[in-house]
């Protein structure tokens, strides 16, 4: 199957909020991303909003023409505004407030309760839900347990293990993604892919849908633009022909 390319705009926020001004402005680069072949856009509002932050959410979810995707801890406010703005997934995430970055995967059955909760009032309105996991079979039926949607793969583990042992690195996340065939749900997977290992995890993950990648692809825009960066990660995402 083919794996769709959302782009996580978070980074272009932190610049754009670092001299309190709208450059850059995040509505034109989201749209840019599109133009460019992205087929959606990522935000991550955290509650210090110290980069996307809410009122972001509703000025994309205007322009997207693609696929909104919003990630966060699912706080009391950044609920309300998933559920009046509507974005076309929304996938949550463990962070809560003073978290610098998302670095593991939900404790279903810690917070089965409050996920199946939330995962209800947005199925009411029409949003597609996603939980970030650990590559865990139990995770993968836990997540289906509470009906969610999708479950996005955790790829830290991977990535830092990429560079010594890219076989050992990836799998957990091939058994993780069997499971995930195997069920209701459908695979996302996010965090530290590059260009360096986006290519390999494709190769080996089956049913993968969408990867969310955000950090390494603005970084590597500096060097060889956001149009190229853009293209050279989906070219990574294109399925092989089998010869």
């Amino acid at each position: 199957m083919s794996t769709k390319l959302s782009v996580n705009l978070n980074k272009v926020a932190l610049i754009r909020n670092s001299r309190g001004g709208n450059n850059p402005d995040l509505v034109a680069v989201a749209k840019d991303c599109e133009s460019f072949g992205a087929q959606g856009i990522t935000i991550h509002p955290r509650p210090d909003q110290r980069h996307a932050r809410y009122d972001d959410i509703s000025e994309l979810k205007e322009v997207v023409t693609t696929e909104l995707n919003v990630e966060g801890y699912p706080t009391q406010d950044l609920l309300k505004m998933v559920l009046l703005h509507k974005p076309h997934q929304f996938t949550m995430v463990p962070d809560p407030p003073g978290v610098l970055t998302s670095n593991e995967g939900w404790d279903i059955k810690k917070h089965g309760t409050m996920l199946k909760d939330i995962i209800s009032a947005c199925k009411e309105n029409g949003i597609r839900t996603s939980l970030f996991i650990e590559p865990d079979p139990n995770r993968v039926e836990e997540a289906a347990l509470v009906g969610a949607n999708r479950v996005e793969l955790y790829t830290g583990h991977y990535a830092e293990k990429f560079n010594s042992d890219p076989n050992k690195a990836i799998e957990a996340y091939m058994i993780a993604a069997q499971n995930v065939s195997e069920s209701s749900l459908e695979l996302n997977a996010g965090h530290d892919l590059n260009l360096q290992n986006l290519g390999f995890f494709k190769q080996n993950i089956i049913g993968l849908a969408e990867v969310s990648i955000g950090h390494a692809l603005i970084c590597d825009a500096l060097y060889y633009g956001l149009k190229n960066t853009i293209q050279m990660y989906l070219h990574l995402l294109k399925e092989k022909k089998k010869k």
